[in-house]
C-alpha cells in the first residue's frame, strides 16, 4: 500500500515550487546531470545501505561539483531482487531508503541549492510481489488480472516448453511457468531480466492509465522529470515471434528484436512527452533506450517524444581517436535533424567504469587508465550536449573487480551468460573521508566491501588539491559554464590535427571560442593552435606558449581558449 503524506508533505502547486537558481528555458540541453545510485552514494542510519536522507545531506558536494541536476535511482517499496530495478509500489519509498518525508525534504533542498532531480522510473516490468502480479498469479488463465502481463501457454505436448525462444538479459530463458491455483503446471510468464521482474503487457489500457496516474504522482510533488528504464523494451512485436538464435543479449543495441525497439513504443513516449510539457518548469523525460544505430535512437527524441536518450554508442567507444570522432559525427548527425541535444556519458551503474575500461584496452594498469579517463572527461565536457556524470567518477574511482562471490548481489551474476555478471563492481559505496572503510560513508559498514587503498580518493583527501580529479571535474564545470561555446553553445568545427589526435573548435562569436584537443597517444603531440590553455587533464610544459604550437601531454586533453 502507498505511504501517506503527512499534512505538511503535500504536492506542490506550480506557484508552491522553490525558486530556480538557474536559466529555466531548455536547461536540458547542457545540463550537467549526476547519476546518483541510492544504496552507495551516502548511508544516514549505520545500516550499511546509502539512503535519502544521506543523499540530501551530501547535496552540497553535488553544488560544488557544479552539477545543473541529479538523477536518482529508484527508491521505491521493493524486494530489491534487482537494486530497486524490480518495484513494489511505485508510490511509496522503500524503508531501506528512508519515507515519502524524506523524498519530498531531499526535492526541496536540492531545489534551494539550484538543483534538479530526476527520478528513475521502470515502465517495463513490475516486482513479482506487485499486488497485480500476486492477483494474476492467483487468477485462472483467460482472468482479466493476466491481461496486465504477458502470460502465454506454453509449446510442446503439455505445454512444457517456453511460449517461444526469447532470452533473458541476465542469461537463460526470459519465460517461468507457474503453478494453477489448483497446483498443476500452468501458463508462463514473460521476464525479459530476472525472474522477479515479469514484464508488463502495454497493450492493456489499465497499465498506460496506472503509469499516467504514477507519473503526475511524483510531478505534483515536484520532481523534474524521469529517466525511463528500458524505454525501447515496453512493447513486444504481435505474436512474440521467435528470434531464430541464441545469444540474444549480444544483439541488443545492434539490430531491433521481436521485444526491444519495436516501433509502437513511441506512442507511449509522445503521450508521456504530453504530460510532461502540461507542467510548469520544463519536466524532462530521458529515454535508456539501446538501437542498433544513431538514426533509430534519434526516433527516441523527436520533438513530440522525449527530451534526451542516453548515447550508448560514445560509451562503447574504445580509447581510439578515429573510433572517437567517427561516433561523435555520427551522433550529433542523428540528433541534429529532429532538434535534440546529444547526451555524453562515460559510465553508469550498469557498466565498468571507464577508468578501468580504458586500463584494459593498453599497458600500463591503473595509472593509464585514470590519465584516459581524465582526458575523457575534459572530451564530452567540451562537446555539444549534454553530460551525465556517474557517482565517483570525479574522484577518478577504478572498478572493484576482486568483490568476493559471497558479497556479490547483482542477479546476472547468478544465471548464465547474462549481461556481464559483474555490475557489483562499479556499484561500491563511494568514499567521502577518513583513511579505512567506510570512508565516511556512513556510521557503519558498507553493503558491498570498500578496497584498502581508497583513503587517497575519497572527496577529502581531493579537496583543495589542484592535482586531484575531483578538482580537474569542479575547475571544468565552472569553465563550462562560464564560456558561451561550451554546452549547447556554438556548434563544432574539426580542425586538422596528426593521427591519433582530435582537435576541434567550439564558437562564441567569429573569432572567438574553445579549442578542445585530445591527444590518445603515448607521447606527447604539437597542435597547431593560437591563445592560450584553459585546463588540462596532465601537467603541461613549464612553458606552454601563447600562440603557435600546443604541445599536448601523452593520453591527455586540453582546452584552449582562442
Amino acid at each position: 500500500m502507498s505511504q501517506e503524506l503527512s499534512p505538511a508533505v503535500q504536492p506542490r502547486t506550480p506557484h508552491q515550487r522553490p525558486p530556480r537558481q538557474r536559466r529555466a528555458t531548455g536547461w536540458w540541453r547542457e545540463a550537467v546531470i549526476y547519476q546518483v545510485y541510492v544504496r552507495s552514494f551516502a548511508d544516514s542510519d549505520g545500516d550499511g545501505v546509502g539512503d535519502l536522507p544521506g543523499v540530501r545531506q551530501r547535496l552540497p558536494h553535488l553544488r560544488d561539483l557544479g552539477v545543473d541536476a541529479v538523477w536518482l535511482t529508484p527508491f521505491y517499496s521493493s524486494p530489491q531482487a534487482d537494486g530497486g530495478y524490480d518495484v513494489a509500489d511505485y508510490r511509496s519509498v522503500d524503508p531501506l531508503f528512508g519515507d515519502l518525508t524524506d523524498a519530498v525534504d531531499l526535492l526541496d533542498e536540492a531545489h534551494r541549492l539550484g538543483i534538479r532531480v530526476i527520478l528513475d522510473i521502470v515502465p517495463n516490468h513490475t516486482s513479482d510481489q506487485h499486488p497485480w502480479f500476486r492477483e494474476a498469479l492467483a487468477a485462472p488463465p483467460g482472468h482479466p488480472a493476466r491481461d496486465r502481463y504477458h502470460f502465454r501457454p506454453g509449446r510442446g505436448s503439455g505445454g512444457e516448453l517456453p511460449p517461444n525462444d526469447w532470452e533473458s538479459v541476465f542469461g537463460g530463458p526470459a519465460w517461468t511457468r507457474t503453478a494453477d491455483p489448483d497446483g498443476t503446471p500452468g501458463e508462463w510468464y514473460l521476464h525479459l531480466f530476472a525472474p522477479e521482474q515479469p514484464d508488463l503487457n502495454w497493450d492493456s489500457t489499465e497499465v498506460a492509465e496506472e503509469f499516467e496516474a504514477i507519473l503526475r504522482f511524483w510531478l505534483d510533488l515536484g520532481v523534474d522529470g524521469f529517466r525511463v528504464d528500458v524505454a525501447h523494451g515496453m512493447v513486444k512485436a504481435p505474436g512474440l515471434p521467435d528470434v531464430g538464435h541464441g545469444r540474444q543479449a549480444e544483439l541488443i543495441g545492434t539490430q531491433v528484436l521481436p521485444f526491444f525497439d519495436q516501433d509502437p513504443v513511441h506512442r507511449i513516449h509522445r503521450s508521456w512527452r504530453r504530460l510532461l510539457d502540461s507542467y510548469d518548469g520544463e519536466r524532462i523525460g530521458v529515454a535508456e533506450a539501446w538501437a542498433p544505430d544513431a538514426q533509430r535512437l534519434a526516433r527516441y527524441v523527436r520533438p513530440d517524444e522525449l527530451h534526451q536518450a542516453f548515447n550508448f554508442q560514445f560509451l562503447r567507444c574504445p580509447w581510439d581517436a578515429a573510433r572517437m570522432r567517427a561516433t561523435i559525427d555520427e551522433s550529433l548527425a542523428a540528433t541534429g535533424p529532429v532538434g535534440a541535444p546529444t547526451t555524453w556519458v562515460l559510465s553508469n551503474h550498469d557498466v565498468v567504469r571507464h577508468a578501468t575500461r580504458y586500463a584494459a584496452e593498453g599497458p600500463g594498469g591503473a595509472e593509464r587508465g585514470l590519465r584516459r579517463a581524465r582526458a575523457a572527461a575534459l572530451l564530452v565536457l567540451a562537446l555539444p550536449g549534454s553530460v551525465y556524470l556517474y557517482q565517483g567518477e570525479e574522484l577518478g574511482l577504478p572498478e572493484v573487480l576482486d568483490l568476493p562471490d559471497s558479497v556479490r548481489q547483482d542477479p546476472s551474476f547468478f544465471r548464465a551468460e547474462g549481461q556481464d555478471g559483474f555490475r557489483d563492481g562499479c556499484r561500491v559505496p563511494i568514499p567521502w573521508s577518513g583513511r579505512t572503510a567506510p570512508y565516511g560513508f556512513g556510521p557503519g559498514g558498507s553493503w558491498l566491501p570498500q578496497p584498502e587503498d581508497w583513503a587517497d580518493l575519497s572527496v577529502e583527501a581531493q579537496s583543495g588539491d589542484p592535482e586531484s580529479t575531483l578538482e580537474l571535474y569542479r575547475a571544468a564545470l565552472a569553465l563550462r559554464r562560464e564560456s558561451p561555446a561550451l554546452g549547447a553553445g556554438g556548434g563544432l568545427e574539426w580542425l586538422d590535427s596528426p593521427a591519433g589526435v582530435l582537435a576541434f573548435r567550439r564558437r562564441s562569436g567569429e573569432a572567438g571560442g574553445v579549442v578542445c584537443v585530445l591527444n590518445t597517444l603515448d607521447r606527447p603531440v604539437d597542435s597547431p593552435v593560437s591563445g592560450h590553455p584553459l585546463i588540462s587533464s596532465a601537467p603541461l610544459p613549464p612553458r606552454q606558449p601563447t600562440g603557435g604550437t600546443l604541445r599536448a601531454p601523452a593520453e591527455s586533453c586540453v582546452w584552449w581558449a582562442i
